[in-house]
């Protein structure tokens, strides 16, 4: 007696249509996600309750906690600044040059680089701050 080996069916699933929908889900993914900007230095920006989202573009001055100036990751000092925001005037006319100091330096400080900003021919400044957690309300009644 004789047994006949029955040929086996191979199986063969077409993965097309998944690699299809895998690309779809990832380009839905790619575009609906939102990347946010960290800056190269750690600071801790003023808070406030109102603000108004700026999407950040073009150049950005740092101030750090140790009082140096960064203009977009490069160095700079109080007696350069003038001369280096006349170079990229024509550059930031249409987005503003934005501010971001960390709350815990010297108020001056700030007000003396808005000036030399105003004297580097920027005419638009936005100054970088952090919403309040929870919406507190503070009394400054006193």
């Amino acid at each position: 007696m004789q047994f006949r080996d029955k040929p086996k069916k191979r199986v063969i699933i077409n993965i097309t249509s998944l690699i299809d929908v895998l690309f779809l889900l990832l380009i839905f993914f790619m575009v609906s996600s939102t990347f946010l900007e960290h800056p190269g230095m750690k600071l801790d920006l003023p808070k406030t309750r109102e603000h108004e989202q700026v999407r950040a573009e073009g150049y950005t001055l740092f101030i750090t906690p140790e009082e140096t100036l960064f203009l977009n990751e490069e160095p700079v000092t109080l007696r350069t600044l003038p001369g280096r925001l006349k170079e990229i005037a024509a550059d930031v006319e249409e987005t503003g040059l934005i501010l971001k100091a960390d709350e815990g330096i010297r108020y001056g400080l700030v007000v003396e680089v808005m000036d030399l900003v105003k004297q580097g021919g920027i005419v638009r400044l936005v100054v970088a701050t952090e919403p309040k957690p929870g919406g507190e309300q503070e009394d400054i009644s006193d």
